[in-house]
């Protein structure tokens, strides 16, 4: 079963990254770009058949090892 945990910084975050990411759409010229937050989408193939398990496995592991929960957010999505 594939399972999708998406991680971002948290709101109030610095977040270089996608500040980085918008200077260098404006200098491309692409104009109206408000805020810009930079994130990572892990994919992962779970042996689990049951849904709600393989996002509760997702979960325990974005806690533990995918995510900083002190500065990120993360959201699990089962595919």
């Amino acid at each position: 079963m594939k399972v999708k945990v998406t991680v971002m910084p948290k709101t109030g975050v610095l977040d270089p990254q996608g500040k980085a990411i918008g200077h260098a759409l404006e200098g491309l010229g692409f104009a109206g770009i408000g805020e810009v937050r930079a994130g990572k989408v892990i994919e992962l193939e779970l042996t689990e058949t049951d849904p709600a398990k393989a996002k509760a496995a997702a979960e325990e592991m974005a806690r533990r090892l995918l995510a900083n929960t002190v500065i990120e957010s993360f959201r699990v999505e089962v595919a």
